[in-house]
């Protein structure tokens, strides 16, 4: 055999084991990519084989299956449209499921390991047995109060969302993003048509396919004054502590002044009537005085910086949550920069907020220090309704003791029944809160936040809420906050939104 021929016969060698080397590796290694793929239309049409489990709350079918006539046998629809889409999210033909329809879709599928046994049933009855059922823990009540408290609110405000939380199981109440969408047209078996309307949506200026409630991130204003007085608290401060306040301070370039003049214009203030009164001066001044340090441990024994929460399943995945932040509150050679410990003392500067966080905090007071992990599956269901999983509450982390919860509780209570949270309170509850009114651009309308808790007769924490609320005209931009706040929390306790 001459050079030439031997040459091609070792690059035919080459090629074939090369060839044989690929499709072992396909077969061995990315079978199970290439066959669960979303591109993959014999698993598309076989996943409509059978029913997608239903999703409900409170005994409502948010999520359910209607039967068609095309190759898709069933397709998913959601009856309450944008109510819980933020919630839901959607699942479309041929791309990735969002939302709880994402978190949840191996069990809503049936092709959990824990449905295995339903399946090996199906092969020997010959049934084509449906999904596993979701139930979450969204309150009805509470849901469709914050919906039309939130979008019918009286300042006319675009953007925004609320949540509520169970304070001792950490169970998501209600949670609404405003603006939000109708996820039926991105289910529609016309995967033309769903992309078109995916495509306007998601250039949407007002960004209404974003979740505000665990993804917008936002100067949260005075809401960090609960922050701050659970660090003075934690560091040998009493609620009847006098603190420096006054009617401006000035430190390091920053100038701080109070709402109004009426507010702590004496040159001292006790720590309750600086919060009740919601005290620019006096936080910024004791921000300071506790330094850098403490400022931002407090922030981060509350949440600040957790950038691994979701929020769904306590057995892991859900909703992914976006990480609050304080900020460095550094000058360039890494020293405290005292002028922005000053603004971010009172939520400003570089400190971001989500509204969930918020509402944990709020939950975190009500619970004797205690934060519980936020979660919104209370229950996987077999297809014959047999109880696969019921979410036993866990404690995240306990920020604060129980000592300093108390007098924080105290303090808040103050705010709504004397001060700026006026707005949130509810007859027969003690309700506690924190307003907050956050700058956040040059010529913009400010944001207007607010936290609280509202206790039963009985002296159960029956809700912790937010509320946030972005750009809002005409002054006072807490206020409005406030009175959602309180209708949701009142709704949440099973005594009506009104």
């Amino acid at each position: 055999m001459n050079a030439p021929l031997r040459r091609a016969g070792v690059v035919i060698l080459v090629l074939f084991g090369l060839l044989f080397a690929n499709l072992n590796w396909v077969q061995a290694y990315k079978a199970d990519d290439y066959r669960t793929s979303d591109y993959n239309r014999r698993v598309v049409v076989a996943q409509y084989e059978r029913p997608r489990g239903v999703i409900e709350a409170g005994g409502v079918a948010l999520a359910e299956n209607k039967a068609t006539d095309d190759t898709l046998k069933y397709l998913r629809v959601y009856p309450k449209k944008e109510v819980y889409a933020p919630v839901l999210g959607y699942r479309p033909v041929s791309l990735g499921a969002v939302g709880i329809e994402n978190s949840e879709n191996d069990f809503l599928s049936g092709e959990s390991d824990k449905l295995f046994a339903d399946r090996v049933k199906d092969m020997f009855t010959g049934n084509n047995t449906g999904g596993g059922n979701v139930l979450l823990t969204l309150n009805a009540a509470a849901q469709q109060t914050a919906w039309k408290e939130m979008t019918n609110n009286e300042r006319g405000v675009e953007k925004g969302a609320a949540i509520a939380i169970d304070p001792r199981t950490g169970a998501i109440q209600a949670m609404v993003s405003m603006p939000s969408f109708d996820p039926n047209p991105l289910a529609s078996h016309d995967e033309k048509a769903a992309a078109q309307a995916y495509d306007k949506l998601n250039k949407d200026k007002d960004q209404p396919l974003l979740n505000r409630a665990t993804q917008a991130t936002l100067p949260p204003g005075s809401v960090m004054k609960v922050i701050i007085s659970a660090a003075a608290l934690s560091n040998g401060y009493e609620t009847g502590t006098e603190i420096q306040a006054g009617s401006e301070y000035r430190e390091s370039g920053a100038v701080i002044r109070n709402s109004v003049d009426e507010v702590c214009p004496g040159s001292q203030v006790t720590l309750k009537e600086a919060l009740t009164e919601s005290c620019n001066t006096g936080f910024a001044r004791l921000g300071v005085k506790l330094g850098r340090d403490k400022v931002i441990e407090s922030a981060k024994s509350f949440g600040f910086g957790d950038d691994k929460l979701a929020v769904g399943n306590l057995e892991g995945g859900g909703l992914p949550v976006a990480a609050s932040q304080t900020g460095t509150i550094a000058n360039p050679d890494g020293s405290p920069d005292k002028g922005a410990l000053a603004q971010s003392s009172l939520g400003q500067r570089d400190v971001r907020m989500t509204p969930l966080e918020g509402a944990m905090i709020a939950a975190t007071v009500a619970n004797d220090g205690k934060q519980m992990r936020p979660y919104l599956v209370q229950k996987q269901l077999s297809p014959e309704l047999r109880t696969i999983y019921n979410a036993s509450p866990k404690t995240l982390r306990t920020p604060i003791s129980g000592t300093v919860a108390s007098d924080l509780k105290d303090m808040m209570i103050s705010v709504v029944q004397n001060g700026t949270g006026r707005n949130a309170r509810i007859s027969g509850f003690d309700v506690g809160g924190k307003t907050g009114t956050a700058q956040n651009a040059v010529g913009a309308d400010p944001h207007g936040w607010f936290i609280g808790f509202a206790f039963n007769e009985k002296g159960e924490a029956v809700s912790a809420v937010c509320v946030m609320l972005e750009n809002v005209p005409g002054g006072h931009a807490s206020a409005e906050a406030a009175r959602i706040a309180g209708k949701i929390m009142k709704a949440a306790a099973g005594r009506g939104g009104d």
